[in-house]
């Protein structure tokens, strides 16, 4: 089986199973917990993680490297070394179990607490059955979301120490150990502890949920906060809020209303209550300690309780003295700095109660040379950057700014930033425009659109951070949403997300519909078509060209195998669309501009060598009647002129005899 046809199986087959999701995550560097624990029990040893020794090159490359100060007198020990009786989890999960070492990832312990709040939640990311007694044998497995997969991660328990006490991250319980060993799992699959270092908790939060997260400044709060915030928790999403400190000194100072600073609340609720005759908005705001609690207006036992209808009291299920306390937005956005909503994706929601994201995912890649375009400011590459099409259907229900629209969050994330540390690489500075294409369907905007028309949206700003996300409001219709780094040539991958509160269309139904008269392509695997749907447009409409021109799919099967139908199979397609992306990156080369056409002069640097009145013959049977010749005319030539001449000469596919000409090479 080819590599192409072996990956689509492979892609095929995780589709049909569900491979990918929570459910059903993807074993990390192929390891199978209950295959290695099963062999483990087997054999009488204790698992000993050959993915991730218990070694220098776990620990880090600088500060935690091998002649590292800081790594002088380590040992790596089992729980079973430290103590008599260790446990996994005593108790339940709780804030107390996270205590962080000599490691700076407070944000990724931050977001681990934060996890405790939610046992169905945490559930997804710390699996149960799991402990030191019981079919014990050194290994241990976390599930952590990993650019658009849940992936399985097996480690062996094996920790860092030094004078026998846990060097990084542990519970106040000295013989409980669940968190250090998520806190190993997480800096396995970026590579080492020292990758750990200096993050924002939100990039742990969307890794532990699937989630896709926005952050707010409350001293320059967004219009219509209050109902952004009521719709969000309507639709199953976590929001937290924080009060920002000025120095280490402060952290988790108590202010004279028994508010923390520099620590984590979650909120719970937003409600109206009518109180001296007018509507009072009110959040419930949830200290995880469950205890230390607002004293302002409208905390516990507070006056303004007093104007209250008992009914309407009731509903808010207003208690005291649980860590859980109500306050009036208006004291929210004076007394908080910061808040974070992590949006969640469908099935990590099992409530009924709530309502549900609708929740597209993109993956794409900037290569040097063809689609690394770089942003708006340089117009001769701009176009060349990946295209994802969208389409917005339906308006919101009960919009929460009283304006009709459809609200989408979109948000960019780029791959392997952390892995990428250890070798001196920087995050590439990311964002994305968004294009309306009204009129224009199956075709790849080129520069006669996206240099002559304004975007319609776009990100804040184009910044180097894992993810950049913003929140819109569009009119119904179709959109390209086009992601790049800031300067062109700089290669990346990438996850792009659409959340929307209704239905989507996104370009991969839109490219199967449009493929469907040339391509087999009945249940096509989710994510088989995510290198050609970033250019499926473009795809499209050189299939339209070369359609009209009244050929079928047969003529560019010569050499390769046939499935005797008159549409080219899902592989065979690749295949073609490989010789495309060469074609491309010529065209390109040839104008310098990245215009989606070529004029007379530039036709003619196209034509290969040796070829003469063939060329000008077949190439005027497909050109468009206009002085510029389109990109599907110019390669459709060459897989006509290819065609004819290999089959003349018995070129066979896939092999050019060196005493050929040099136009054969076209055809490979």
């Amino acid at each position: 089986m080819s590599s192409v046809a072996g990956q689509l199986a492979r892609q095929e087959a995780r589709r049909r199973d569900g491979t990918g999701s929570n459910s059903n995550a993807v074993p990390f560097q192929q390891q199978d917990f209950q295959q290695l624990r099963s062999a483990c029990l087997r054999d009488g040893v204790l698992f000993c993680d050959p993915a991730f020794p218990a070694d220098w090159s776990s620990l880090g490359y600088n500060q935690l490297g091998r002649y590292s100060s800081k790594t002088t007198g380590l040992e790596w020990k089992r729980p079973t070394e430290l103590c008599s009786n260790p446990q996994f989890i005593i108790g339940g999960a709780k804030r107390t179990d996270i205590c962080q070492g000599a490691l700076g990832d407070c944000w990724l312990l931050a977001a681990i607490a934060s996890l405790t709040l939610d046992p169905q939640i945490l559930a997804r990311v710390v699996p149960s059955g799991q402990g030191f007694q019981q079919d014990y044998a050194g290994i241990f497995h976390f599930q952590l979301w990993q650019y658009g997969d849940w992936v399985d991660v097996v480690v062996d328990d094996r920790l860092p120490t030094r004078d026998g006490k846990l060097l990084f991250v542990h519970s106040a319980e000295g013989s409980e150990f669940w968190s250090a060993l998520l806190e190993k799992a997480y800096a396995k699959v970026n590579s080492s502890y020292e990758a750990l270092s200096g993050g924002s908790t939100l990039e742990g939060f969307e890794d532990f949920t699937g989630g896709i997260a926005e952050t707010y400044d409350l001293k320059d709060p967004p219009p219509h906060l209050f109902p952004l915030m009521r719709k969000a928790l309507r639709l199953g999403s976590l929001l937290g809020c924080s009060i920002d400190i000025s120095s280490s000194y402060e952290t988790e100072a108590i202010t004279g209303q028994k508010l923390v600073k520099g620590h984590a609340y979650s909120i719970t609720a937003a409600q109206e209550v009518h109180a001296y005759g007018s509507a009072v908005q009110l959040l419930r705001i949830r200290n995880p300690w469950g205890q230390v609690e607002w004293t302002g207006a409208w905390s516990d036992g507070s006056r303004e309780w007093d104007a209250v209808r008992p009914e309407e009291k009731s509903k808010l299920e207003h208690s005291a003295d649980d860590g859980e306390f109500w306050m009036s937005f208006s004291d929210f956005l004076r007394q908080f700095s910061r808040l974070e909503m992590c949006n969640l994706t469908p099935d990590t929601l099992s409530s009924d109660e709530v309502g549900r994201w609708s929740y597209s995912q993109f993956e794409g890649a900037w290569r040097v040379g063809s689609t690394a375009g770089g942003c708006r400011n340089y117009p001769a590459t701009f176009c060349s950057n990946p295209q994802f099409v969208i389409r917005l259907q339906d308006v919101d229900d009960e919009p929460h700014d009283g304006e009709d629209g459809c609200t989408l969050l979109v948000g960019l994330m780029q791959k392997d930033g952390r892995r990428e540390r250890r070798f001196g690489r920087d995050l590439n500075t990311i964002g994305f425009a968004i294009y309306q294409y009204r009129g224009r369907r199956n075709v790849h905007l080129g520069p006669d659109v996206l240099l002559r028309s304004a975007a319609v949206a776009r990100s804040r700003t184009f910044i180097n951070l894992r993810e950049v996300c913003d929140r819109f409001k569009l009119p119904p219709g179709e959109y390209v949403i086009i992601p790049s780094t800031f300067e062109p040539h700089r290669k990346g991958s990438f996850v792009l997300r659409v959340f929307t509160e209704k239905q989507a269309d996104s370009s991969k139904k839109r490219f199967i519909s449009a493929c469907h008269r040339f391509l087999i392509v009945d249940n096509v695997p989710d994510r088989v078509l995510a290198e050609l749907q970033a250019n499926g447009r473009l795809a499209v409409s050189m299939l339209t060209a070369w359609s009209r021109a009244g050929l079928s799919a047969d003529w560019t099967l010569t050499g390769a195998q046939r499935d005797g139908s008159d549409k080219l199979g899902l592989v065979e397609f690749h295949a073609l669309w490989t010789k495309i992306q060469k074609y491309l990156v010529r065209l390109l080369h040839i104008t310098g501009t990245g215009r989606g056409g070529l004029t007379l002069r530039e036709n003619q640097t196209c034509k290969p060598a040796g070829t003469g009145r063939r060329w000008e013959a077949l190439h005027h049977s497909v050109r468009n009647q206009k002085l510029n010749t389109d990109f599907p005319d110019v390669t459709l030539t060459r897989f006509l002129l290819a065609d004819q001449l290999c089959l003349t000469l018995g070129v066979v596919s896939g092999w050019t005899n060196t005493d050929a000409p040099r136009w054969a090479c076209w055809r490979r």
